[in-house]
């Protein structure tokens, strides 16, 4: 079974919809014990930073989560879900991330790109040339964003998608069975479809 993780926020219900619709079964879960009996974890959100580590610690669920990605099981974050893998975030100066990956969250600085913030539609993305995850997926396929701050990231050795707004910035990463995107695949029509079913096929080969 794969888990969406409830922890007090996010896109939850956009995002189950998004698996049922493809005929995946899904469950909600605010249960930590939930994730370890699980198939696939996803953690999606939309929000701050520092009330999603909170909420996250409050929960008892960082532990559980950073044990099933440390196990190499699929793992999907998607926006927020991202961004909180990482050491930390302007957003939330003093607040850890959950340091999965080196590297930190940082605002779109529109003063000098003079571009909208936040950023919001459809962008174009690069993605690495083989990733089961992105099975069927062309180049430069359009995505759909919603998102004030991006990843910058120092950690070697993973696959990293990319986007541009005012310039070139860390749209996803895969590493293992872990994949994590800042774009939402529930919004993304055809292509964000696929890669949730590509998730789901993942997760029954775990």
């Amino acid at each position: 079974m794969i888990s969406i993780v409830d922890y007090g926020m996010g896109n939850l219900r956009s995002v189950e919809k998004g698996f049922t619709s493809q005929g995946i079964d899904v469950r909600v879960s605010a249960d930590p014990g939930d994730i370890e009996s699980s198939s696939g974890i996803v953690l999606p959100g939309v929000g701050a930073f520092g009330d999603c580590v909170r909420n996250l610690r409050e929960r008892s669920m960082i532990g559980p989560i950073k044990d099933f990605i440390e196990s190499d099981r699929p793992f999907l974050g998607i926006c927020l879900g991202f961004q909180v893998l990482f050491e930390s975030s302007e957003e939330a100066p003093g607040e850890e991330g959950l340091g999965v990956f080196r590297g930190k969250v940082v605002r779109f600085r529109p003063e000098e790109k003079r571009m909208k913030v936040p950023h919001m539609g459809w962008n174009r993305v690069s993605v690495p040339d083989e990733s089961f995850i992105l099975d069927g997926i062309p180049q430069r396929s359009w995505f759909y964003f919603v998102h004030s701050y991006h990843v910058v990231s120092e950690q070697p050795g993973v696959d990293v998608l990319r986007s541009d707004y005012g310039g070139s910035f860390e749209a996803g990463v895969i590493s293992g069975k872990l994949s994590a995107f800042q774009f939402h695949p529930e919004k993304s029509s055809d292509y964000g479809l696929m890669i949730l079913r590509n998730f789901s096929k993942l997760c029954l080969e775990n």
